[in-house]
């Protein structure tokens, strides 16, 4: 990837949409299955994301942790459980960083073993996205059309708003009800704690530690690797791996306690808010000056406004971003011994996930490392 060209507003506002694939469906989810306080999810992405905008300076997401976002909406973590969870891997992340252990998995994990990973989270990104395109094809169409066409024929529009409105729009006229108008309401989120040491350590062991691996590989590792390659070295320095892990932990020790999901950042989020024209901290600001009124002011009616983008719209964004992903120029510039840990970390992440992905990887680059020297005395 090539160091990125001067920011603009219409890319700034395009890309603080870029990731919503990926966030609005864990978010729905949390409010409206699990029954969470949509306030408390709210405030938190919103406060994460402008603290993100501010502390990195770049288009950095911020993103549900996977794992533990799919345990809230099947229903496997109570909002006390799903706090522990958050602090207990907010700690846990800090320690990590404190004692160089990320700084040392950066320096030690394999090259091919991260490109197999980010090969394997851009092709599960596309994946999941046709999976939605495949709910909602018309919306998807025009998002897909509007969302490729746009930046050509006219650059200074931000093509992912408009794409979504069209969306929209496409979907209220083939019958889609619109939602009540919302009531305005100023509320604090809840303050919420384990309710007892069975519910921390329930938290702690079937959400933070679960979790913990794929945030460590997802995002840290391979966030920091993409940031130097996209970004010149002064942006770059930003965002390394000790301040991606210090910010991201700190921010679920502070934040779950009020009711937020576990959050992370994301390498798939963070090349679709570029992909679609961010270059500064100003996406996820403007995303977070969007969701923290939302939470404060509109708790109760957030989660129906935020349904009214079609799923055909997100899926549309998750194929794009995914593609980017995956098909990386990299991947056409390794040398052809390392594909096979390349291939190994990418079929393993996408069946299984991100952290086998990256064990699966390592594992058969020591392989070849080890057998190349037998080989050569077996010729000789």
């Amino acid at each position: 990837m090539k160091p990125t060209a001067r920011p603009s507003i219409a890319g700034e506002v395009g890309g603080a949409f870029g990731d919503l694939g990926t966030l609005l469906p864990v978010l729905l989810g949390a409010v409206a299955v699990a029954g969470m306080s949509a306030g408390g999810v709210l405030v938190g992405f919103g406060v994460f994301l402008i603290a993100t905008g501010v502390i990195y300076r770049l288009p950095m997401p911020v993103q549900p942790m996977k794992a533990v976002g799919a345990l809230v909406i099947a229903g496997g973590l109570v909002p006390g459980e799903v706090a522990a969870a958050g602090i207990a891997g907010g700690l846990i992340l800090l320690a990590l960083t404190l004692s160089g252990a990320t700084a040392w998995a950066a320096r030690v994990v394999p090259r091919s073993a991260v490109l197999g990973l980010q090969l394997g989270v851009g092709a599960s990104m596309a994946w999941i996205g046709i999976g939605l395109v495949w709910a909602g094809p018309l919306t998807a169409g025009i998002a897909l059309v509007l969302l490729l066409g746009l930046p050509r024929l006219v650059p200074r529009l931000p093509s992912v708003p408009l794409a979504l409105a069209a969306a929209i729009a496409v979907d209220l006229a083939a019958g889609t009800a619109l939602p009540p108008m919302p009531s305005v309401a100023f509320a604090m989120p809840p303050l919420v704690l384990p309710g007892s040491g069975e519910e921390a350590w329930h938290g702690l062991l079937f959400g933070a530690l679960p979790q913990l691996p794929l945030t460590l590989a997802n995002a840290v590792l391979l966030p920091a690797l993409l940031v130097r390659e996209m970004f010149p070295p002064a942006s770059a320095a930003h965002a390394s791996e000790r301040r991606l892990g210090l910010v991201t932990g700190g921010a679920n020790v502070l934040l779950t306690p009020f009711g937020a999901l576990p959050m992370c950042h994301g390498a798939g989020g963070l090349i679709a808010q570029h992909r679609f024209g961010a270059r500064t901290g100003w996406a996820p600001v403007l995303l977070g000056a969007l969701l923290l009124p939302m939470g404060l002011f509109f708790a109760e009616d957030a989660a129906r406004l935020l349904a009214v983008v079609p799923s055909g719209a997100l899926g549309a964004l998750l194929i794009l971003a995914g593609s980017d992903l995956a098909l990386s120029r990299r991947l056409l510039e390794v040398r052809s011994e390392c594909r096979p840990a390349i291939a190994a970390a990418a079929v393993a992440t996408f069946a299984l996930n991100p952290a086998l992905g990256i064990a699966a990887g390592w594992i058969a680059e020591w392989a070849r490392t080890s057998l190349r020297p037998r080989r050569r005395a077996d010729e000789v």
